[in-house]
């Protein structure tokens, strides 16, 4: 554990501004935040950090902000990500992270729901879909700029640019922004992340401050105990901050261990920067694996030669740990990929690695089998915005088992219902949804928060997922879509009767239309095509495309339909495809166009 740093610290911590202010005292002029410019690595000191957080937290309040004031951040990873989140709560206002891909209609409903003041947004780009909401919103009074644009010409909110908020008399602020903080405790409100509910319209999750500083807490105690807490920890941040995963695990996490934050410039060179900066952990969605593996694969195969066949070995190892039927013949091979194999592939990864973390979304156990063969180690956990967002996460001490996610971190209490759900309890637990009592108490009972996901513990107290009781789409990203929503938008279209779609742990949304029967009629009457030959006819498909395509303008990145298929009749009662109250039933449907949909994915 480095110098003058304790677990401890998470614990006595009133708030995450002062936790990132000890660390700044403490560790001075030592890199913090990193970005690549031309070629090279440039950094900003701790020192520097916290004297932009003192004064941009002055600023705001000079411009009128007031303690409880909500800050939107539309912004992509980059250092001044970071300083805003803790210069809004410096400020004694609260973060509200937003998407970069929304669109201009889910821009408008966090800002108006959040009742936020200010928005930053780092360029005019962003700003495109942005600002229409801002204007639109009634609530925004100021746009502070990450980079310099050009004039709106619209009135009703004031721009600021960041480069005039980080001028300023820094005794002055350090001293104001302690005296502030000083009254900012645990339960205090410290950001608003929303997230998708199954209603359609996000929901904004209450984190108050000691619900990720029990996060933190956790999961430095696991770092501690199974890898060892050094004092060159370093993270690469990937995942976008608007995130809950990479909010807490790819930001505060490294700021409690002491640790650098590297930003990586991109998907594309992903794999460059992991190598050039040689992270000790960083946090990962599945997609990030599937890619990974198949570009180490694929590298190995145009190789040829011996990389070829010890890359086929490593992967019928995995192959065969996964389905259970490992072979004494394994644990030779196992050998020889230590010494040939394996130590380059680590070499690949930094040379520094002690674990990958996969969250927000389900992981293939063959990928997580995959990854250990191949010698770096793959760790899976468990979680929801609604508690930090971590619960649980696979470790060494307790033994990795690629089927769950781990047991829970300590501090953390895990039961189940008597119907199997999982609830989880602590500090680490919202104190509910922002302005929607509702929804709060739905998952908000006696304490416990009620998931949605139905689990059990296996022999070793290791947490397995089995089911969930919710609908939500949770795609290979780790993104949440609420099929109710695009579902809803698609049946507002006249040529759309009925529909359902899917795309858990896949890359994108896929539907299962049932044409409006009174259109469809109409459309073979003035076409002259047979009605019971509408679903083959190509013009037929078309118009029914060009209605899914005007509902993808109103929908975000993530929630696009990107392919679609058609019903053979309608959802029904009499089919077991709708229950009495006619809602569908998922489980049915997919039962019955599984193979169908499965086929749009190829």
């Amino acid at each position: 554990m480095p110098a003058g740093m304790q677990l401890s610290d998470f614990a006595q911590a009133p708030n995450l501004v002062s936790l990132f202010l000890r660390r700044a005292d403490a560790l001075g002029d030592k890199p913090f935040l990193r970005t690549k410019h031309d070629g090279r690595w440039l950094a900003i000191t701790w020192q520097e950090a916290a004297r932009q957080v003192c004064i941009i937290a002055e600023r705001l309040r000079t411009i009128g902000l007031q303690s409880g004031d909500r800050v939107a951040i539309v912004s992509e990873n980059r250092p001044e990500w970071c300083i805003a989140d803790l210069a809004i709560m410096a400020a004694g206002c609260v973060t509200v992270p937003a998407y970069t891909t929304n669109t201009t209609r889910d821009h408008l409903h966090v800002l108006q729901n959040s009742g936020a003041r200010a928005v930053i947004v780092s360029n005019a780009k962003l700003a495109g879909a942005l600002l229409p909401a801002v204007i639109k919103s009634d609530c925004c009074d100021h746009v502070i700029t990450l980079e310099p644009m050009r004039s709106t010409g619209q009135s009703g909110f004031t721009v600021h640019e960041w480069a005039g908020l980080k001028l300023g008399d820094i005794p002055a602020a350090r001293a104001a922004v302690d005296a502030r903080i000083a009254t900012i405790s645990r339960a205090d409100l410290a950001c608003i992340i929303y997230t998708s509910g199954t209603g359609g319209a996000p929901r904004g999750v209450r984190q108050h401050h000691g619900m990720i500083l029990t996060n933190l807490a956790g999961v430095a105690q696991v770092i501690d105990e199974d890898f060892g807490w050094t004092d060159d920890e370093a993270m690469l941040s990937f995942l976008p901050l608007s995130h809950a995963y990479e909010h807490t695990a790819g930001q505060f996490v490294p700021i409690g261990l002491g640790g650098q934050i590297y930003y990586a410039e991109g998907l594309e060179k992903l794999a460059a920067n992991i190598e050039e900066t040689r992270p000790t952990l960083m946090v990962v969605v599945p997609r990030l694996f599937e890619v990974l593996r198949a570009r180490i694969v694929k590298q190995a195969e145009k190789q040829g030669g011996a990389a070829a066949w010890l890359m086929g070995k490593a992967v019928g190892i995995a192959n065969r740990k996964a389905a259970g039927k490992g072979t004494l013949g394994d644990r030779g091979v196992n050998l020889l990929l230590g010494r040939t194999l394996r130590p380059k592939i680590r070499a690949k990864f930094g040379g520094r690695l002690k674990a990958l973390v996969s969250g927000g979304a389900p992981l293939n156990p063959e990928i997580g089998m995959f990854f250990e063969a191949i010698g770096v180690m793959l760790l899976q956990g468990y979680g929801q915005t609604e508690a930090g967002p971590v619960i649980s996460c696979n470790r060494p001490r307790a033994g990795i088992a690629m089927d769950t996610v781990g047991p829970p971190l300590p501090g953390v209490k895990v039961r189940m219902a008597e119907d199997g759900e999982i609830l989880v309890g602590g500090e680490l637990v919202m104190h509910g949804y922002w302005d929607n009592a509702p929804a709060s108490e739905a998952v908000l009972q006696d304490g416990w928060l009620h998931t949605g996901d139905i689990g059990e513990f296996d022999a070793k107290g290791r947490i397995r997922i089995t089911d969930r009781k919710k609908d939500m789409i949770v795609n290979d990203k780790g993104d949440n879509v609420s099929p109710q929503k695009v579902e809803s938008m698609l049946t507002l279209q006249p040529e759309i009767g009925q529909a359902m779609v899917t795309g858990d742990r896949r890359p994108y949304v896929v539907g299962l239309i049932v044409p409006d029967r009174e259109w469809a009629d109409n459309w073979a009457e003035t076409h002259g095509v047979a009605a019971s030959n509408l679903n083959d006819d190509p013009a037929f498909n078309a118009a029914l495309r060009a209605a899914v395509d005007r509902v993808n303008l109103e929908l975000s990145v993530i929630e696009k339909v990107r392919r679609f298929t058609l019903a053979e009749e309608p959802f029904a009662i009499e089919n077991e495809e709708m229950t009495p109250s006619l809602k569908i039933r998922r489980h049915k449907i997919k039962a019955r166009y599984g193979e169908r949909l499965d086929a749009l994915y190829r």
